[in-house]
């Protein structure tokens, strides 16, 4: 039995609908505006079903008008949809990824770098105009420590050749010697210096944070990942001292016993809920974005993106533990006067358990990239049809991210999930090696019987139902993308795509190009075009690169 196109609530257009009315009332309704209604040259069929109307596009229509309209608008196909006609073009300022110099780039680092990308590719996809900050943690104590510590086991060779290694090598190595006062002293000093813009300190420091700027720029280009902007804590010093001077100024600033400067966010103003704006001795905080400690610097932040860019939204993208720092930040950004604080979002998202690579646990970005290249090798290599691949290396790694993104894509954002490459790595099933290796089948269709042509193109030879199921789905695509517009969630679209390929599976195998009479095939090959074409914007979308061999 055949799947309708589109459907009506009958619900949804009954005046007062009241919410007791029986469902054999609705049914009823539906039965009798179905018979009231009559088709005509697009609607084929009308219907009703349990409360709704259905009703069937003419068939030959359905495939005209979806071939067409996939061929006409290629790369922008679903965007230039009436759902987005309306919608204003804006500016927003997206900060993710935003890894600490000389610590850990863990796996929250890699959700904040895959879903802020994600967000960001949308958003330029339909028409807005995105600025991609990378916030990095470049200021602070830890310098002192490191710029002692590189003094007493740095190597300046290391520090060219793998700086982000280095630095952390130093970073541990130094903090295991960072009760001894001596070396709190030194760091303490050092960190001094630093503030004061004396300049042997400042170039020693400029050069750990160029070196793992260069560094980060190449192996964010392995993710596909690129910034406008590396800001940092660093800059907004001076800056964060204004911040403080204004919460004064505006009466917001109250100090305790011990000096510390705090903000009252109660709504009895009974100091109920206060976040820290200042330590005692005067210096802004360094952004320990944990329990309601909000650094002046991220308010001074704030303000300047919005004082250069004039942003008409502005996305914050980390993980669900800071939730409350950002409710903080835009609460305290109200108070001052600032009303676009509203247009501030925090994209939150969930932990990842379990994720390992062979050396252990997961310090560097680059480790993970590695693993995930070195497994997906070691898959494709023990298939048989690996040996033709021109550069077996590279699709290994397009193919291991594209796993690694619809497994972190899947679900909700907001859920925490346990980590398998077991799972990710699976070529069956909802993975995205699946993905990969339907977008590949379908291009060495095309290669193998020449690129269709949509101009002489039989309509009527695509009548079967695992024809008109793609159809269908295609026709669906642009109300996936509004889907994920509204809430920037990343999941509509993965599972759309799962769903597409499954479908061009099946049509595949129950469909031939090869040995059908020439319209039949010409048809069938246009028809496959199109769902490649889609799938693969879908994909580029979500970060991923489409290969076409595997």
């Amino acid at each position: 039995r055949h799947v309708a196109d589109f459907q009506l609530s009958i619900a949804s257009v009954i005046e007062n609908s009241c919410g007791d009315c029986l469902a054999q009332d609705l049914h009823l309704q539906a039965q009798q505006l179905a018979e009231r209604l009559k088709c005509d040259s697009v609607v084929s069929e009308i219907s009703a079903g349990p409360g709704t109307v259905n009703f069937t596009i003419d068939r030959e229509l359905l495939a005209k008008a979806v071939l067409q309209q996939v061929w006409k608008d290629g790369s922008e196909y679903g965007v230039k949809s009436e759902l987005f006609s309306t919608a204003p073009r804006q500016k927003a300022v997206i900060e993710f990824s935003s890894p600490n110099i000389a610590k850990k780039f863990h796996i929250g680092h890699l959700r904040s770098t895959i879903v802020g990308n994600f967000i960001a590719n949308l958003k330029v996809a339909l028409g807005h105009e995105v600025v991609r900050i990378n916030y990095l943690g470049d200021w602070g104590m830890q310098f002192g420590l490191l710029g002692v510590g590189f003094q007493s086991f740095g190597d300046k060779e290391k520090l060219k050749s793998s700086p982000l290694q280095h630095l952390f090598e130093v970073y541990v190595q130094i903090n295991k010697a960072a009760e001894d006062e001596n070396t709190k002293k030194l760091a303490e000093d050092f960190f001094r210096k630093l503030e004061e813009h004396d300049e042997q300190t400042l170039s020693i420091w400029k050069q750990f944070r160029d070196l793992s700027i260069e560094e980060y720029i190449r192996i964010y280009k392995r993710l596909g990942v690129h910034f406008d902007e590396y800001s940092g804590e660093s800059f907004y010093q001076e800056k964060a001292q204004e911040v403080l001077k204004m919460l004064e100024d505006k009466g917001l600033l109250q100090k305790t016993i011990k000096g510390t400067g705090i903000v009252d966010l109660s709504e009895k103003k009974d100091l109920s809920t206060v976040s820290t704006v200042m330590r005692s001795d005067g210096t802004s905080l360094y952004i320990t974005r944990q329990f309601l400690i909000i650094s002046s610097r991220d308010l001074a932040a704030a303000i300047d993106r919005m004082n250069k860019h004039s942003w008409d939204t502005m996305i914050y993208v980390t993980d669900k533990s800071q939730s409350n720092h950002f409710q903080h930040l835009f609460q305290i950004l109200k108070l001052m006067g600032y009303d676009w604080a509203e247009r501030c979002q925090h994209v939150s998202f969930g932990l990842v358990q379990g994720m390992k690579t062979r050396r252990g646990e997961v310090i560097f970005l680059e480790d993970v990239l590695n693993e995930v290249r070195s497994r997906m090798l070691q898959n494709m290599t023990s298939t048989k049809t690996t040996k033709e691949i021109q550069d077996p290396v590279e699709t290994a790694e397009k193919v291991g991210l594209a796993a690694l993104i619809i497994q972190d894509f899947r679900g909700l954002l907001s859920s925490d999930y346990q980590f398998s490459w077991a799972r990710a790595l699976q070529s069956r099933g909802d993975t995205g090696v699946f993905l990969q290796y339907t977008h590949a089948r379908l291009h060495s269709l095309e290669q193998m019987h020449g690129n269709a042509e949509l101009t002489d193109v039989n309509v009527a030879c695509l009548q079967e139902p695992d024809a008109i199921s793609v159809l269908q789905h295609l026709l669906r695509y642009d109300e996936v993308l509004y889907r994920s517009s509204q809430d920037l969630q990343p999941k509509h679209i993965v599972s759309y795509l799962l769903t597409l390929s499954h479908l061009a599976a099946v049509a595949h195998k129950t469909l031939p190009v090869k040995g059908s009479a020439a319209d039949v095939a010409q048809a069938r090959l246009c028809l496959f075009h199109a769902a490649r074409s889609v799938l693969a914007n879908g994909m580029k979308l979500l970060g991923i690169t489409p290969v076409t061999q595997m």
